[in-house]
């Protein structure tokens, strides 16, 4: 696998940082094209068996649920409860959350505007 690394500049609000992007490859351009292919939540569960172990998807899901506690005002010793998640993970997500390239806020806010829980 090739990783290219590019110069990425983020604007938010009156703050602007510079960040190198390690992931951009065809490959991985691929695997986000094959995701957006997916019609349904079924579909997903499809794909997502056969292209990742239980663990990871279920990695990635905790991760999406400490950023929306995080955003709803949850402390970490109750985010760790509710989810399992440990304050290394929890940290991590929410310094993506404040210092990050916006996706999980993208994500969230859609999900808000659809009322999805």
């Amino acid at each position: 696998m090739v990783i290219i690394k590019e110069k990425i500049s983020i604007t938010r609000g009156d703050k602007v940082s510079s960040l190198e992007s390690k992931l951009k490859s065809k490959e991985l351009d691929l695997f986000f094209k094959s995701i957006l292919e997916l019609k349904n939540i079924d579909e997903c569960y499809k794909f997502f068996e056969d292209v990742a172990t239980i663990n990871e998807v279920k990695s990635l899901a905790q991760r999406l649920h400490v950023a929306k506690l995080l955003k709803g005002k949850k402390t970490y010793s109750e985010i760790a409860e509710i989810t399992g998640a440990s304050t290394a993970t929890i940290s991590r997500v929410n310094r993506c959350l404040n210092y990050g390239s916006d996706g999980y806020n993208l994500v969230l806010e859609r999900l808000n505007d659809e009322n999805i829980d």
